[in-house]
């Protein structure tokens, strides 16, 4: 690291604009230029006392090394809530939790679904969105200064159109760690407003800042490929790209980590996969999520229950940090909720024996696993041979110029090399189809492996499947459907698309990130017979009249059909009262026809959609 951080000066300096938006916008001293023209109220890098405690990236590190040697994965719960007060309240619940149990974590305080969101460009969109999906960047320094982070260290979430300004306030709060997802997170997983050459740009940025002041560094997300149904050789050929732009960056492979998910579906699958990663990454360590899009039971011992087959896994594979869950089917968890996982998941790490599981499957699909990566690797970067995994050294990034990398990520992702099938980003490519057969494994469906790379090197689903027929309209009616507000959560609409297609329906799919008024819009240009909106952090209240609203504005509200989903409710505590209020007096209080929450079957949603269109 330089003690002069000449890229993080120059960074200040190219998005002084965004900056000020941002101060403006979040009500938070930031960087800025002085009259003589050096940068003024950058704190010092970490190492750096703040509270009364050093902070720093390597805290992280250190605790990465110690579940290395003790064989035993360190908590990392997810915690975070709207105001500093709230957040230190509810983690303070599960902070007793850790002591009793003599432990240790990595706390990951949840961020605001603002942070997603250019201030500059997209002011509109952070203002709808304030208050939901978890703290503030002024109440990340409140949190710290209450004692955030005292014991444990913690990471905010930073992903999105400028993680890079994200990132600097966290600095400045004395966040020990942050995300940033630079090829997969941010674009595929359709956060922000931004085209994939500014993400990936900006997320450089990020690492780049990230690398100078000792941040650490969940570097890209196996588990968002995984969540928009890509496969495990995708997902490590896009994390060895961000890896490149890491060591491009000089950030230290010691403040490094690989998010994954893992399915407890097939335990050999799942030790192969962590094997994979872990043996070709350069990130020094890997954190282990569960799945959650499998529906887990909404019942919290049912749950618990659920995801100790995941916990199974992550113990017996080894991974550094481990992300226990709760309350995943209604919103934020309570402190309580989260202290009884994080109680749930040592107690299994702690009555597992630690043994080697040598099954000859465990290698053959570790193989499987680098064998398309390196393919998918070897498209993206345009070599004219294939690469294999003993050469993807720091040294092999070296002989790329930055830009040169960026516009080779950006290409590969426009063109179809880097693809999943349910891709957030609106200028991404998407071909590829899969299947997940009964072992657990995401496979290709034959004639439909990812564009300009070989597909001898792609596993090809083992049952029996055939490549999906291109659905035949046969309803007059149109369907726009669109989440709204800041929220990037689009897997749950992705499948309502799906089932709505499968039943006849031309759909108008606006994905992620949207205003209100212009899915309206969208709707009365389109002549739409039938809206669909949907938010998962809780933002439903405030946002779905305004969809209702501007529809009666155009004279249109009584000739479109407006159904909603998501999660009214953003914390656990309130889901119950919504849906009690929605069970007595019905969604008209929403702007709404119906409102279909977790729980909801896509084939109650089609019964729904032809009733009311006049299709049964």
């Amino acid at each position: 690291m330089s003690s002069e951080r000449p890229n993080t000066k120059r960074i200040i300096r190219e998005d002084i604009d965004r900056i000020r938006a941002y101060e403006k916008a979040f009500d938070v001293d930031m960087p800025y230029i002085g009259e003589d023209g050096e940068i003024k109220n950058l704190p010092d890098p970490f190492p750096r006392e703040v509270n009364g405690v050093v902070r720093s990236g390597y805290r992280l590190t250190e605790l990465g090394r110690q579940a290395e040697k003790e064989k035993m994965p360190v908590m990392n719960p997810i915690l975070g809530r709207n105001t500093a007060e709230e957040t230190f309240k509810e983690s303070k619940i599960m902070y007793d939790k850790a002591e009793e149990l003599g432990v240790q974590m990595f706390h990951f305080v949840h961020s605001e679904a603002t942070r997603h969101i250019d201030p500059l460009d997209g002011i509109e969109l952070v203002e709808q969105s304030r208050g939901k999906g978890g703290i503030t960047p002024k109440g990340e320094r409140e949190y710290v200064q209450m004692g955030g982070g005292s014991v444990h260290p913690m990471r905010i979430n930073a992903t999105g159109d400028t993680p890079h300004i994200s990132i600097l306030n966290s600095l400045m709060a004395g966040f020990d760690g942050t995300d940033i997802g630079p090829v997969i997170h941010v674009h595929f997983g359709g956060r922000g407003i931004h085209d994939y050459k500014t993400k990936v740009t900006n997320s450089y940025k990020a690492i780049q800042i990230c690398a100078e002041n000792n941040i650490f560094v969940q570097l890209d997300s196996h588990k968002h490929v995984n969540n928009i149904l890509g496969t495990d050789g995708m997902a490590l050929a896009m994390c060895l790209l961000s890896e490149g732009l890491a060591v491009k960056a000089g950030l230290d492979r010691a403040l490094s980590a690989i998010q994954m998910n893992v399915g407890g579906i097939n335990l050999l699958a799942d030790i192969a996969v962590m094997k994979a990663f872990k043996e070709t990454t350069w990130s020094e360590f890997i954190i282990v999520v569960p799945e959650t899009f499998q529906d887990p039971p909404a019942d919290f011992r049912a749950e618990q229950a659920h995801f100790a087959r995941m916990a199974v896994s992550a113990k017996l594979g080894e991974a550094n940090f481990y992300r226990p869950k709760a309350a995943e089917s209604v919103g934020i968890p309570t402190g309580e909720s989260m202290s009884k996982a994080i109680w749930a998941s040592q107690n299994v790490f702690e009555s597992m024996y630690q043994t080697e599981i040598n099954d000859p499957f465990i290698e053959k699909r570790k193989e499987e696993i680098q064998t398309e990566a390196m393919a998918v690797l070897s498209a993206a970067l345009k070599m004219d041979r294939m690469l294999s995994p003993e050469e993807i050294t720091e040294e092999f990034w070296q002989q790329f110029d930055s830009e040169e990398l960026i516009d080779l990520i950006v290409t590969a992702g426009k063109s179809g090399v880097l693809d999943t099938p349910r891709a957030g980003g609106w200028d991404l490519q998407r071909y590829v189809k899969t299947h997940r057969d009964q072992d657990g494994i995401r496979r290709y469906i034959p004639g439909c492996t990812p564009q300009g790379v070989d597909e001898q090197y792609m596993p090809i689903a083992k049952e029996d499947v055939e490549p999906p027929k291109e659905t035949e309209v046969i309803h007059d009616e149109k369907i726009v459907l669109a989440t709204v507000g800041a929220d990037a959560h689009v897997i749950g609409i992705n499948k309502v698309k799906e089932a709505c297609e499968e039943a006849g329906y031309e759909v108008i799919f606006l994905r992620g990130m949207n205003l209100p008024e212009a899915v309206a819009e969208v709707a009365a240009e389109t002549q739409a017979k039938l809206v669909g909106v949907s938010n998962l952090l809780g933002l439903g209240g405030s946002l779905y009249p305004r969809v209702d609203q501007r529809l009666r504005e155009l004279g249109l509200r009584d000739e479109v059909h407006l159904m909603a989903g998501g999660r009214i409710a953003e914390k656990e505590e309130e889901h119950k009262e919504y849906e009690e209020r929605i069970e007595k007096e019905g969604p008209g209080f929403l702007g709404v026809d119906v409102f279909f929450g977790p729980g909801s079957s896509y084939e109650e949603i089609v019964d729904w959609i032809n009733t009311k269109l006049g299709n049964k």
